[in-house]
């Protein structure tokens, strides 16, 4: 596993405090691990891309993650108007990857649900994911993955990534759900 060092034209910091601003070589460190990560979903995006578009993919992936979502909560959960959300949905729907259903408490209101296709092809992008990301840990020394895992976590963390509300629009699972411990 590299570590974190000068590199040519990056100046570093020295000796920073903990809690102060990341230095130069741990931002670095941390976009080119995000850049590996963007590829693995970009792959896995390209491998079901033929099925669904992106703005799509991210409707189904909202969906599967957080379940019983209306139309309005899937707009504000996109960042988009609920116009361009219910085109999104009717295209699902006539592809047969998302079903409108009635709520059981407010007959006027609409929850979304994924059809068994729409859960079968989030199913399988995470899956491809999954491997993806197995595949690039093997060449990680046994002895660094849970440090390595605990680093990530405390990164998502940070982020608001494993908590709130506004994770998940690029489409990756919700990770507390099925979080596996990171001593395994």
């Amino acid at each position: 596993m590299a570590t974190i060092r000068h590199t040519e034209g990056m100046a570093t910091k020295q000796g920073g405090v903990e809690g102060s601003a990341g230095t130069d070589a741990e931002v670095y460190a941390v976009m080119v691990a995000a850049q590996a990560l963007v590829g693995i979903a970009a792959q896995g995006v390209s491998e079901v891309g033929d099925r669904v578009t992106l703005p799509q993919l991210r409707v189904l992936m909202l969906v599967a993650t957080r379940g019983g979502l209306n139309l309005g909560a899937l707009a504000q959960s996109m960042g988009v108007h609920p116009s361009n959300a219910s085109r999104a949905c009717d295209r699902l729907v006539d592809a047969g990857l998302l079903a409108r259903t009635e709520s059981a408490l407010d007959r006027r209101n609409l929850t979304l649900e994924l059809t068994a296709d729409g859960q079968a092809l989030v199913d399988e992008l995470i899956t491809r994911r999954r491997r993806a990301i197995a595949a690039i840990l093997e060449d990680v020394p046994q002895s660094r993955r849970r440090t390595l895992a605990n680093a990530m976590l405390a990164f998502a963390e940070a982020a608001g990534e494993t908590h709130g509300d506004s994770a998940w629009k690029l489409g990756w699972p919700r990770a507390s759900s099925r979080r596996p411990s990171a001593q395994s």
